[in-house]
């Protein structure tokens, strides 16, 4: 194949970082353009610093700047769409939400029409699927069941308006004559080193004596380690880009898992802090559907308040509903059209992440016992 180049929106997040750290290994890859709105001196300087061939162009700007984009598409033949705002509790307008994660992608897809960009793999989320219901069961689901969350909550929302857009996109005509393919990846709850989500988990924990909170008990989840999903992008990528392999996956959505075994997020986050001497909260918790109710209770108050004091729920429906879940999906047709095995076992998955979680505890020395278990 002749040389060829990729923009990775979001490159300075937690998945972004690992799909250019992989990116810049392959084949013919003569330039990436790492986009972000703003890049951290340390992210900065570690793109700076990838011993490579392929030349990394940092580019700072705005997704919803349709001009700018435009300008970061020219002469680019693949874009990985990373970027998005994830709120899953009402911290941000709901605005500022749909903005970024509707529009800002339907200006990335633009962008390659009138840049002519042939392929666009878009970075979705299993919560475009659901749960609507945390009485809802779903075990090993799979792409052919078709579903979809029916939560107005932004986040759910703009994600599953975005991948409909992307899908919608696959076949239509580039400036240059030639066709646009897309396809997009629903990775579950990502984890790994660097996961913000975790990182808040452990540092409340740090203050509260090693103390995990009860959050999701009556959950059954399959999270996915963060470089197994970087590496479903690389192959998305290749796949999209192999003549023979791209009509299979064209238009095409894929759930990304792994082999991380199906257990509750309570549990997960108990088995990669465990040996640092973090536990669970032993005491009494309410039952699900009174927290669920609860739930609904601040959601009414803080629509009633809202003509005079914004008031924000610490948690909401959806989110009581995502937590306490049963739903895994499997990642056979990812498998079967681009050859996705996850690289990366359970068991190296949870040690990295421990030892990450160690180096936290070594930070905030003297707020926790650190006796291995």
């Amino acid at each position: 194949m002749p040389g060829w180049s990729c923009l990775v929106t979001g490159a300075g997040g937690f998945l972004g970082q690992r799909i250019v750290h992989l990116l810049v290994q392959e084949k013919d890859l003569e330039e990436v353009r790492v986009l972000d709105k703003v890049f951290r001196p340390e992210t900065r300087e570690e793109f700076y610093n990838l011993q490579t061939k392929t030349k990394v162009t940092l580019l700072e700007g705005d997704i919803l700047d349709a001009q700018y984009l435009r300008r970061a598409c020219q002469g680019i033949s693949v874009v990985i769409h990373t970027a998005a705002v994830i709120d899953v509790v009402g911290v941000l307008p709901r605005q500022t939400i749909l903005d970024v994660n509707i529009k800002g992608t339907q200006n990335l897809l633009e962008a390659c029409v009138q840049a002519s960009v042939p392929a666009f793999i878009y970075t979705s989320s299993v919560d475009v699927a659901g749960p609507n219901s945390y009485k809802e069961i779903v075990l090993n689901g799979h792409e052919e069941e078709h579903r979809e969350s029916t939560w107005s909550d932004p986040y759910p929302y703009s994600k599953k308006m975005a991948e409909k857009a992307v899908l919608a996109a696959n076949g239509c005509s580039l400036k240059d004559g030639g066709t646009l393919h897309t396809c997009a990846l629903r990775p579950m709850f990502i984890y790994g080193e660097k996961c913000l989500i975790i990182y808040v988990i452990m540092i409340r924990a740090l203050k509260n004596n090693g103390i995990l909170d009860v959050t999701g008990k009556f959950s059954t989840v399959n999270p996915v380690y963060v470089g197994n999903v970087a590496w479903a992008h690389i192959l998305a990528v290749r796949g999209l880009r192999d003549p023979k392999k791209s009509p299979s996956i064209q238009g095409q959505f894929y759930y990304i898992s792994d082999d991380t075994p199906h257990q509750s997020y309570d549990d997960f986050n108990f088995a990669v802090s465990k040996g640092w001497g973090f536990h669970i909260d032993s005491s009494w918790s309410l039952p699900l559907p009174l927290l669920y109710w609860l739930a609904f209770l601040l959601e009414t108050v803080s629509f009633l308040l809202r003509p005079i004091y914004n008031f924000r729920p610490p948690f909401n429906r959806h989110l009581v509903t995502v937590l306490n879940c049963v739903f895994t999906f499997s990642y056979k047709k990812a498998h079967r059209d681009l050859g996705y095995e996850p690289p990366v076992s359970w068991e190296e998955a949870r040690q990295k992440t421990s030892q990450w979680i160690g180096s936290l505890v070594e930070q905030h020395k003297g707020t926790l016992n650190t006796n291995t278990q």
